[in-house]
């Protein structure tokens, strides 16, 4: 019997067709005809991709699909044995240089002769891509190629990138890769004074670090990753971000093999693999690159640091993403103590848990500095601790104390990226990294957040190195009476937001829909786009598309994912858009983040806050005709799970196609009563994240106190402050 050519799961197929996934179960329960699975098991089938797309074709139900879904269905398509997805991703880059009618005068070449022409651009960009060769294309890769050129045209080169790397990864079984989120990067790249004009990363991966150097005026970028397919999407990436800049990108284990032995940095940026044993400890025993002592075989990354500090030019700065324990494994002691003598280590940045992957860690940055032979004497180090940052809106943010929206990420299990407030904390950092540098001898300590520790006081048995140890404010340091009153006032407000929250769960705007489930037809947001109900509009995702625009003024407010996310007001870094691809949101618009997972809401109606601010990234805005669409409505269904989930593609990361989204088809009366039901779930979602935060904070409050000596139990006579 013949292997099927690509299989599907039932989520998968609600994707290709356009419906929810319970959509593709009645399916398969009431059409007797419905291909019959061709592997899997019964709790998660799987269906041959053929015989579902003919079944769907022949009944109508296949719906217009995204470039970036036709890219990876022609993927899987491929026959078997081919070889691997990676093999095209110089295409992107050749298709790229292209104009849209190019691509699609491409797209619509013979088989033949696109095969031809694809095997000819790949031999022209074999100086420019690590390892790449002709791909030796056939007929049979023809649709892969044309879906190929239809997603450069229609996404971009990024998104195109993604969707082959993404396959790559999983064809090859390559595990353990994760993208450094580009608020981080920023920050990292930031964290380097002065200008750069060469910069490195040993393990580049995506190339998301040396992007952000290029950002601040890097015009040498240098990269290596031993993960072919990482480099080569490194290579590709940074040569469509940064046309401008030299890229270099190499494949090969940087430790090991090290393709840059003579390269001296301005600065290095880094995110190293965290944990890895096999680094080659004995056979790099006695590797001149080891200045500060032999790394113990648990800490490669102390290998890591050392590699970096190696490729820096006298007084050039190395910042890399480092896992907590890093500073404070007894087994480091040794070369921890001579980063700290030499004056090698200039901070060390505790983040917050959610800040990258692994999400459930609260990772650190260290900052260092290669000496220079008669550079100034460094007698402290900084150290800078955000892992207690709040978020926006958040209980303890003195400029969101008083907010109130839809719900948050913050404080989710295991942290989320979301819920961070990325510009107060890059602020933070950076505000308290620039006065360190400019008078260090003279920096003075911002309690509970930065501290100048001397040399001499981090030199001792454990050196230990976590910001927490010297930076946190103990309950101790307060004053009882001050304390009380702190206490106080943070049970005060819970219990007036618990009040408020009984209040929105008093309300009952909803009964049973009878003896069955009500149905209804429905209509895609691109079929509502087309007969004007709605209109579809979102901030131009990709570069090539800003060339020449002006830059949005930086007294703009930019509403982000997170702030949706967050229930907070608009939060975003105006420096990241341009004038002329940042839509301005209206009150009414339905704002729907375009990345789905994760907690706190994914749809908000926009209100009189947000009127007149700028549509930030990873945010779809849908426009209703109030005339025939009601806001909170739309809303409501466009924020259902089922529907996120069935509009949704990808693997690691789910993109939400807008188009995709379904909207029952109901009179403007009967919308308006579905809307102002979905608006009282919106403000019992808002009113229970307060509380809920209210009563973390106020138990923290309460317990630190108690432990620290500032509160006693009361005494019997004691009478309580009045919580009315």
């Amino acid at each position: 019997m013949p292997q099927p050519s690509a299989q599907v799961t039932a989520a998968e197929i609600s994707r290709i067709a356009g419906v929810t996934r319970a959509t593709v179960s009645n399916w398969r329960r009431r059409h007797d005809d419905f291909p019959a699975p061709s592997g899997g098991n019964e709790s998660s089938p799987l269906y041959d991709l053929l015989d579902v797309r003919a079944w769907l074709d022949a009944r109508g139900h296949t719906a217009a699909v995204s470039s970036l879904e036709e890219l990876r269905t022609a993927l899987r398509l491929r026959p078997q044995g081919s070889r691997m997805a990676g093999r095209f991703l110089p295409l992107v880059l050749a298709a790229a240089r292209h104009t849209q009618d190019e691509l699609t005068a491409l797209a619509g070449l013979p088989d033949a002769d696109l095969v031809a022409h694809a095997d000819d651009a790949a031999a022209h960009l074999a100086d420019t891509i690590p390892a790449t060769e002709s791909i030796n294309a056939s007929g049979g890769d023809a649709a892969t190629l044309r879906a190929l050129v239809l997603c450069v045209r229609d996404e971009g080169g990024e998104a195109t990138l993604s969707v082959l790397a993404e396959r790559e990864l999983e064809e090859s079984a390559a595990s353990g890769t994760y993208q450094t989120p580009a608020p981080l990067t920023d920050l990292v790249a930031r964290l380097v004074p002065g200008p750069i004009t060469r910069v490195l990363d040993p393990a580049c991966g995506s190339g998301t670090l040396l992007a952000a150097a290029a950002r601040r005026g890097a015009t040498e970028l240098y990269g290596q990753d031993s993960v072919p397919v990482q480099a080569q999407r490194s290579a590709v990436s940074l040569t469509l971000a940064a046309p401008d800049a030299a890229v270099t990108v190499r494949t090969g284990d940087s430790l090991r093999s090290d393709t840059f032995p003579q390269l001296a940095a301005d600065a290095v940026l880094c995110n190293p693999p965290y944990g890895d044993r096999d680094w080659g400890h004995d056979e790099l025993a006695y590797d001149p690159r080891w200045a500060y002592g032999v790394p113990p075989r648990a800490e490669s990354e102390l290998a890591w640091v050392q590699h970096a500090l190696a490729h820096l030019v006298p007084g050039g700065y190395a910042v890399l993403i480092l896992p907590p324990a890093t500073a404070s494994r007894a087994s480091g002691r040794r070369v921890r103590m001579e980063f700290v003598r030499s004056g090698a280590l200039r901070a060390v940045i505790a983040l917050p848990a959610g800040a990258a992957a692994p999400l459930h860690v609260g990772l650190q940055i260290w900052v260092l500095q290669r000496p220079e032979p008669s550079g100034p004497e460094r007698k402290s180090v900084l150290f800078v601790d955000t892992s207690e940052a709040p978020g926006p809106g958040r209980p303890g943010d003195a400029a969101g104390a008083g907010s109130r929206g839809a719900g948050t990420r913050s404080g989710t299990r295991g942290g989320s990226r979301a819920s961070l407030d990325w510009p107060a904390l890059t602020d933070r950092v950076l505000t308290a990294w620039a006065a360190f540098t400019d008078a260090p001898d003279e920096y003075t300590d911002e309690p509970g957040i930065a501290r100048a520790v001397p040399v001499v006081d981090l030199i001792g048995d454990l050196v230990d190195l976590s910001p927490a140890r010297y930076v946190r404010v103990s309950r101790t340091d307060i004053e009882p009476a001050e304390l009380e009153r702190e206490a106080d006032d943070s049970r005060r407000r819970l219990i007036a937001s618990a009040k408020s929250l009984g209040k929105a769960a008093g309300h009952a705007d909803w009964q049973a829909a009878g003896a069955a489930v009500r149905e209804w037809r429905t209509a895609t947001a691109s079929d509502l786009a087309r007969g004007g109900a709605l209109t579809l509009l979102r901030t131009a995702p990709d570069a090539r598309e800003r060339q020449g625009a002006s830059a949005v003024p930086t007294a703009a407010a930019v509403l982000t994912g997170a702030d949706i996310a967050r229930g907070t007001g608009p939060t975003g870094d105006p420096s990241e858009l341009r004038a002329d691809s940042a839509p301005v949101i209206a009150a009414g618009d339905v704002l729907v983040r375009s990345v789905a997972g994760g907690s706190g809401p994914m749809v908000r109606v926009a209100g009189k806050p947000d009127e007149g601010a700028l549509l930030g990234p990873q945010i779809h805005l849908f426009r209703p005709d109030p005339a025939r669409l009601d806001p909170w409505f739309l809303a409501g269904f466009l924020g259902a799970e089922e529907n996120i989930a069935g509009a949704s593609t990808g693997s690691t990361v789910l993109h939400v196609s807008p188009g995709r989204l379904r909207v029952p088809l109901l009179p403007l009366e009967e919308q308006r009563r579905y809307g102002e039901a979905f608006r009282r779930v919106h403000e019992l979602r808002a009113e229970a994240r307060r509380a809920t935060e209210l009563a973390e904070q106020t138990a923290r409050l309460l317990t630190a106190g108690l432990t620290g000596g500032g509160l006693v139990p009361s005494s019997a006579d004691h009478t309580p402050v009045d919580s009315a």
